[in-house]
This record gives C-alpha cells, structure tokens and sequence, in this order.
C-alpha cells in the first residue's frame, strides 16, 4: 500500500511530498483545527435550544480548549512510537464521531462532553504539520511546515465565519454534522496517500511523557523558542480576547459585527506563513522570529499611540497594527516550529507537543491578564502588555546562537 518513511531527514522521500499530499496535509491540519471553534460563534443559539444556562454554556469553548491543551501534553508524544499516520487516523475517527455526537447531543451535558472530546482529537492538526517536516528535506522544511500551518491558520480563521453562516441558515446541528463529514472525507483520504512513518522512539508510554522532560533540558534552543512564542501568544491573546469588549464601548460603540470583521486581518499571518517559511530556510529562522517579534511590539506600540488620535485616526491605525502584529507573530511561530523540528528527527511530536503546549500556556495568561489590565488601565494598558510581551521574546533570543 503506502511507503514507510522514518522520521530522519535521510530517509524521506529525496523530493519531499507532492502537491496533493501537501494540499492534504494542510487541509487536514486546518479541518482539525477548525473543529475547536465552530462552537463560539452560535454559544447563544444552541443554549436557548438546549434551554441552557448561559454560564452553563460559557463552558462550552473552556472544555474544548482544556481537552486540546490535554491532548497536545498526553497524546503528542505518540507519533514519535508509533506510527504518526496510524495515530492521525485513530484522532480522525475519535473526532468524526465526536461531532456527531455534538450535532445530536441532547441536553447541554450531552454537548460539553462532546467538546472535551473534540478537544482532544482535534490535536490530529498538530500531527499534520511534524508529519510535513518529516517529509521534507531541510533546505525545504520552512517553506513546507509554513504551508501546512496556512492551512491550519486559515481553518482557525474560516471556521468562525462558515459557523456562523451555516447556523443562521441550517442550525447549530448541521455545522457539527458537516465538520463530521469533512473530518470523514479527509481521514478516508489520509488512509489512501499518507504514508507510513516508522516510530523511533522505542519507549513505553510513562518513559515517552518522562522524555519530555528530558527534552526540554537538553535542548536550550527548544526552551528559548517555546518561552519566546509563549510571550509572543500572550500579547496574541491578550489582544483578541479584549478586542471586541474595546470596540463594543467608548468611544467606538461598535458591535460584535466589528469585531469580527477585524479577525480578518488574522488572513494575512495564515497567507504569510509560506513566505516566512522560505525567509527561515533562506536566512535563517532567528532572523525571521527576531522580524516577527520587532514587527509586534512596533505594532502594539502604534495602536497604544492611536489611542491619541480622533476615532477614525484610532480604527485606522488598529486595523493596519491588527494586520502588522498578527504578520509578526505568525512568521515567529512558523520560525521558531523550524528551529525546534531541526533538533531531533526522532522526537519531532513531542518537540512540537512541548512547543505547542506552552505557546498554549502563553495565550492563556494572556486572556486572563487581558481582562485584567482592560479593567484596570483601559485599551492602551492591553497594547503596552502586549508590547512589553512581544520585547520580552525579542529579549529571549538575544543572544542565541546561530542565524
């Protein structure tokens, strides 16, 4: 049936993968990724069906994000033992049928634990991109991984609006029914053109979460990009998570429509991901982390300074800052996933899980001490936060070795 490729450089295929096997990693990466978010934007249309509390269905995105969280800590490490395109299709499987049982769940408990489990399954997107770094030869691995997280990126970015739509037309239902459909479609197709890879890490399963410990002591450049990108998620999330309670009082008086249409701006990060990619390959990956983190703190700087200016000056600023500072951070994570893939050809899911769990753990504090600086010292409060993060992962990578 399918080739069998190990996870180091040498073996891969001399070309790396085609175009459809690319346009399937990405693909798969992004319809995975999307499944975490089709909830947030019909929360109100679901809990008046499901006759919810709405602090009941507040929970709803929290138990999806703590399930990803959990399955990118205990099950990424799982494609470094085991074949990486068997786990992807067991994920697949788990989550197909964890949106099936969301688009029927019949009370509101029903759907949390549906949620949790999606969460979980959803890390098949983070096996997806190891997956194109495996395949890929290192002057290329930039270029490749960028495109894989294009597609991710624009899944995380697209799911929002496709929920939204779809649920003003068909219901909330037969969103999570056509996800299930497209997660089905996209593991039949991993089934029949992604090709095996032979696990290197011959560990049990308690020594393969004991290693990433070890992992994370052995190797300073994975520690400096992880705590750097965690900086960088911070002022990420801080933004985002505030952004829409801004608009909405004064002096904008905006509503959710507004902000919304902001979070289009994510697409020039998730279509700039390749072309940060090639920079890594060409120039570098420090270079292109160091771009990205100088280009947000300069971004968050100016949409603090707007907040001097009329409220036309204001919106103006805050879009082009919101294009700049998304750009930023985006190219620093596509940099900093070729860093830590070029340290052990062997460990590559769990160099990512360490990364990715982290980045997570970034953009968490930054919800939180977003709201929190929001109250306390208003909009530019949140950007000087941001500003300060996005220099502190700029300060992380000062004195680094390498290009």
């Amino acid at each position: 049936m399918s080739t069998i490729c190990t996870a180091n450089d040498a073996t891969a295929p001399a070309d790396g993968p085609g175009a459809a096997l690319l346009f399937l990693l990405a693909a798969g990466a992004g319809l995975s990724a999307a499944s975490l978010y089709y909830s947030q934007p019909v929360l109100g249309v679901l809990g008046a069906d499901l006759q919810a509390p709405a602090w009941l269905v507040g929970w709803i995105p929290t138990v999806t994000q703590l399930g990803y969280a959990a399955g990118l800590l205990l099950l990424g490490p799982l494609a470094d033992r085991f074949d990486r395109r068997r786990v992807i299709l067991a994920k697949l499987v788990a989550l197909a049928v964890a949106l099936l049982l969301a688009a029927a769940a019949p009370s509101i408990h029903a759907l949390l634990l549906a949620s949790a489990v999606i969460g979980v399954a959803a890390t098949a997107a983070q096996d997806f991109v190891p997956a194109a770094a495996a395949l890929a030869t290192p002057a290329r691995r930039g270029k490749l991984v960028g495109t894989v997280m294009t597609g991710l990126l624009l899944g995380i970015l697209l799911s929002r609006v496709l929920s939204g739509t779809v649920a003003a037309h068909s219901g909330w239902r037969t969103m999570f029914a056509l996800a299930a459909v497209a997660i089905t479609g996209i593991g039949v197709a991993t089934w029949r053109v992604l090709p095996a890879f032979a696990g290197n890490a011959h560990l049990d399963y308690a020594a393969l979460l004991r290693s990433l410990a070890s992992l994370w002591r052995a190797h300073p450049a994975l520690r400096r990009a992880a705590i750097a990108q965690a900086l960088l998620g911070l002022g990420f999330s801080a933004f985002w998570s505030t952004l829409a309670v801004a608009l909405h009082g004064a002096p904008f008086h905006l509503g959710s429509a507004a902000a919304g249409a902001f979070g289009l701006a994510g697409a020039a990060g998730a279509l700039a991901a390749p072309f940060a990619g090639r920079m890594a390959d060409r120039r570098g990956p420090l270079r292109v982390v160091r771009l990205g983190a100088t280009i947000s703190a300069a971004a968050f700087l100016a949409m603090a300074m707007g907040t001097l200016l009329p409220v036309g000056g204001q919106l103006a600023v805050l879009a082009l800052g919101t294009v700049l500072f998304d750009l930023g951070v985006q190219a620093a994570l596509i940099a900093h996933q070729t860093i830590v893939f070029g340290i052990d050809g062997a460990a590559r899911s769990r160099l990512n899980a360490i990364l990715m769990t982290i980045f997570f753990v970034g953009m968490a504090a930054g919800s939180a001490l977003g709201s929190l600086v929001l109250a306390r010292e208003g909009w530019a409060g949140v950007m000087a936060l941001a500003m300060l993060a996005a220099l502190g992962a700029l300060a992380v990578h000062a004195r680094a070795p390498g290009r």
